[in-house]
């Protein structure tokens, strides 16, 4: 081989590369890029004939010459006639050395532990394993399930956005503005189904519903401001509303959902999952929506309302969103879009007065300017063409079928426990006996490969009950709820007080 490199490092170097993700051509591409801009593959280097390298590689030659052809299109090989492809000695031009690490006697750095004025990493906060899907029964919420995931349906949305037309509308800088398809997509498809309406200028895309959540607080919350949460509640969004103010009221729930107790008329802002309450799943019955709304009138605060879990019943018809009851602008709508099947797409959006999105907006601007246009695009043609409403028919079912799974399992197994009963979302909310600390239970169940949320996370206070844990189910087989329950219960047993 002309290039003095052994065929055993060309087949090394190709098994490195490897990705079940990526077709041989793409590998190659790949093993020669990284082996180029990571020095393995000097500048000036001749590389071996298209023949040859396939041989060695055990792949058709026809592949080999493809990929030789893109690298020399996108600059990393030139091709010598008559002499073959090296690798492009101008390739490495525009970097710059690395730094060296720091000398002796250079005077130190600063003092980051002293300019920190934020340390969000402190903060109570839920913790989910990178590699939880290598668990067997992975209890958990908000998850990714490839077997719901419409892999079809979004690349054809995908491929249709990129098309050569296509990229003209959202590779340009959008600055502040947001998609015009996906937000008449929402007005027409999205927010009908829980009864909202709402004008272009009333809606604002995010980066999920956290963001929303985020963006929110920068802009109305003071240190003196008082916001009342739920008590249990959604952890990030108490951390957000921590960093500005640290006037948090807790706020009790109970089977109908929050408790409209006097410790509201202090609140400036009320912030509500009433759907699907996080974590316990209680529906916020409609006499109660209207209560509450009617208090906001009385005391002046604003409610914030969190439909992460955009509504779907197992049982009758959907309770209205406390949105659609709203006559009077007291409501802050959030949504997202992408959380019941692909939480890792990030959009969501807001709905309120546009006086208010309009500096939500302008604030969205000094952040990040706005969300992938092309995700926006996507997304917007997955609307359109139906698919999210026939998703959202085949998450209904499928997570109504784990939940009566779920329920029967715990019945069978864990008759100790108490749990609220299904009547929607993917999780469900157990309390489990006094003795039971399910902080170590989640340890020893991961020991088995288990995977369960403790629940005293959830709680405003650190001295929390620790007998509460949740089960999701958005990312679990109905097939292995069963026997991921029994197991549970096994663990349980093995815990309790002999």
């Amino acid at each position: 081989m002309p290039n003095g490199l052994a065929d055993a490092m060309w087949q090394q170097l190709f098994r490195l590369s490897g990705s079940s993700g990526l077709g041989l051509q793409d590998q190659i591409r790949r093993m020669l890029v990284g082996a180029i801009l990571d020095g393995r593959l000097p500048l000036g280097t001749p590389l071996p004939s298209s023949r040859k390298l396939a041989d060695e590689l055990s792949v058709a030659r026809n592949t080999v010459v493809l990929a030789y052809q893109q690298l020399v299109d996108e600059g990393y090989l030139v091709s010598r006639e008559r002499s073959g492809h090296y690798v492009n000695p101008e390739i490495l031009g525009f970097r710059l050395e690395a730094a060296r690490p720091r000398a002796a006697g250079v005077a130190p750095g600063p003092s980051w532990a002293e300019r920190l004025r934020l340390r969000p990493s402190g903060q109570r906060n839920i913790v989910k394993r990178p590699d939880w899907q290598r668990f067997r029964y992975p209890f958990l919420y908000g998850q990714y399930d490839a077997s719901l995931f419409p892999t079809h349906e979004w690349r054809e949305c995908c491929v249709k956005e990129l098309s050569a037309m296509e990229v003209r509308g959202w590779a340009p800088d959008l600055i502040a503005r947001d998609d015009a398809g996906l937000v008449r997509e929402i007005q027409s498809k999205v927010l009908p189904r829980r009864g909202v309406w709402a004008t272009e200028d009333e809606i604002l895309i995010t980066v999920g519903a956290q963001h929303a959540l985020f963006l929110l607080a920068d802009a109305l919350l003071g240190p003196q401001t008082v916001v009342g949460m739920e008590d249990p509640g959604y952890p990030d969004a108490r951390n957000i509303f921590g960093i500005r103010t640290a006037r948090i009221e807790p706020l009790a729930v109970d089977g109908a959902g929050v408790v409209l107790a006097e410790k509201l008329r202090r609140c400036d802002y009320v912030y509500v999952t009433p759907s699907h309450q996080c974590p316990t799943t209680v529906t916020l019955d409609l006499e109660r929506r209207r209560a509450l709304l009617a208090l906001a009138a009385e005391h002046d605060f604003v409610v914030i309302e969190d439909d992460y879990e955009s509504e779907t019943s197992f049982a009758g018809t959907p309770t209205p969103a406390l949105k659609s009851l709203d006559g009077a602008d007291r409501v802050i709508y959030i949504g997202s879009l992408s959380k019941a099947f692909a939480p890792g797409l990030r959009l969501g959006y807001i709905v309120g007065p546009h006086e208010l999105i309009r500096e939500v907006r302008a604030l969205r601007r000094l952040m990040l300017r706005h969300p992938s246009a092309l995700i926006q695009r996507s997304f917007a043609t997955f609307l359109a063409l139906g698919h999210f409403d026939a998703l959202q028919r085949r998450l209904a079912l499928a997570h109504r079928e784990r939940a009566e799974a779920l329920e029967a399992a715990l019945e069978r197994h864990l008759p100790g426990t108490v749990h609220v009963p299904i009547s929607g979302g993917a999780s469900c909310w157990v309390s489990g006996p006094d003795w039971l600390d399910a902080r170590v239970l989640a340890h020893a169940a991961a020991e088995r490969s288990i995977l369960i949320e403790p629940g005293d996370i959830f709680f405003l206070s650190e001295r929390a009950p620790l007998n509460r844990f949740r089960l999701g189910f958005s990312s679990i087989a109905r097939e292995r709820i069963d026997s991921g329950i029994g197991e549970l219960a096994r663990v349980m047993s093995e815990l309790a007080p002999k």
